[in-house]
């Protein structure tokens, strides 16, 4: 399956926007679904409800970790490689979705009660995320793409 489609459909089926991102990814990460949707949970609607950087992306960001990060803490030419990636991916979801900021993404001014909405249609029609999700995923996509992922340090 496309990730863009499982990311959507994810999304849809009640996950959040970087649960649904994020647990997208799994069949190349490898991280089991579980765990992916448990560590990328405190990340929807902009980190928890506070309409920050967009959970979209940061699924999208966890997955590139995943299959490009690194693990040798000063190896400081990797991690200035992998945060050019980071720079990267977010420039190009910025340039498709014209933020990368969750409330300017929805239209909306500062954090939001955490208290999460009822999925029902109207909270599928008056978000953007159904339309943002697969642009993170297809983003990523591409990159992987034109990019063999390294593998582990």
């Amino acid at each position: 399956m496309e990730h863009s489609k499982k990311a959507y459909e994810l999304f849809m089926a009640g996950y959040n926007c970087s649960q649904s991102v994020f647990a997208a990814f799994c069949d190349v990460t490898g991280v089991d679904e579980d765990t992916a949707l448990r560590l990328s949970s405190s990340f929807g609607g902009g980190i928890g409800r506070l309409r920050e950087v967009c959970g979209a992306l940061s699924g999208m960001l966890m997955a590139a970790g995943i299959l490009y990060g690194y693990s040798v803490p000063g190896d400081y030419d990797v991690k200035s490689r992998h945060y050019a990636l980071v720079q990267e991916l977010a420039s190009r979801f910025r340039q498709k979705t014209g933020s990368i900021i969750c409330r300017e993404l929805l239209g909306l001014e500062g954090a939001s009660d955490p208290v999460s909405p009822v999925r029902d249609g109207e909270f599928f029609r008056t978000r953007p995320c159904p339309r943002i999700i697969p642009i993170a995923a297809e983003i990523l996509d591409g990159y992987i793409k034109e990019h063999e992922p390294r593998g582990k340090d």
